[in-house]
C-alpha cells in the first residue's frame, strides 16, 4: 500500500496527510464483566443505603415506618431496579461505544441526566421532607456508583484511540 493511502485519504497538496479517526475496538467481554460487578454493587448501595436511612436515620424510606430497618419487599425491588439500571447502563454504554464520537461524554450526559430525574422525583410526592431527602440521596448515590464503575469499566474495555 503507498503513503499516499495508508491512512484513508489521498495526499493533499500541503503534503498534509489526514489520517481518518479510528473507532476504538470493545472488548465486550470486559466490558460486560464490569457491567455485571456494575450491578452488583448498584444492588449492595441501594440494600446498605436503605439500612443506613432508615435502620440508623430513622427516616421511612422506601415501606412505612412499621416495616423494619430493612423495609418490605419494595427494598429489595430498589435492589433490584438499581442491578437492572447497571445492566441496561451496560447495553446503552456498549451500544454508544461502537456507534458515536465521544462515547464518554454522551455517557456521562446521559446518566447525569437520567440520574437528576431520580433524584427530583421523591420531591413530586406527597412523602414527609425526610423521607424525600433520604430517596432523593440514595438515588443519587447509586446513580454516580454505576456511572463513574461503567466508565472506568468502558476505559478498560477500549482498545484504539481510547474511550
Amino acid at each position: 500500500m503507498d503513503e499516499q493511502h495508508r491512512y484513508g485519504q489521498p495526499q493533499q497538496q500541503t503534503g498534509y496527510y489526514r489520517p481518518e479517526p479510528r473507532r476504538p475496538r470493545v472488548d465486550a467481554g470486559r466490558l460486560w464483566a464490569g457491567g455485571v460487578m456494575t450491578a452488583v454493587v448498584a444492588a449492595l448501595t441501594a440494600v446498605v443505603g436503605v439500612l443506613l436511612v432508615r435502620g440508623v436515620l430513622g427516616v421511612p424510606v422506601f415501606a412505612p415506618e412499621g416495616d423494619g430497618m430493612m423495609g418490605d419487599a419494595s427494598t429489595g425491588l430498589l435492589a433490584m431496579g438499581a442491578a437492572l439500571a447497571a445492566l441496561a447502563a451496560t447495553g446503552l454504554l456498549h451500544l454508544l461505544m461502537l456507534a458515536t464520537p465521544q462515547p464518554g461524554t454522551f455517557f456521562a450526559w446521559i446518566i447525569t441526566l437520567a440520574t437528576a430525574v431520580l433524584v427530583l422525583l421523591p420531591f413530586t410526592t406527597s412523602l414527609p421532607m425526610d423521607a424525600k431527602i433520604g430517596s432523593a440521596t440514595l438515588y443519587l448515590v447509586i446513580g454516580i456508583a454505576i456511572g463513574s464503575l461503567l466508565t472506568a469499566a468502558a476505559r478498560s474495555a477500549a482498545r484504539g484511540d481510547g474511550y
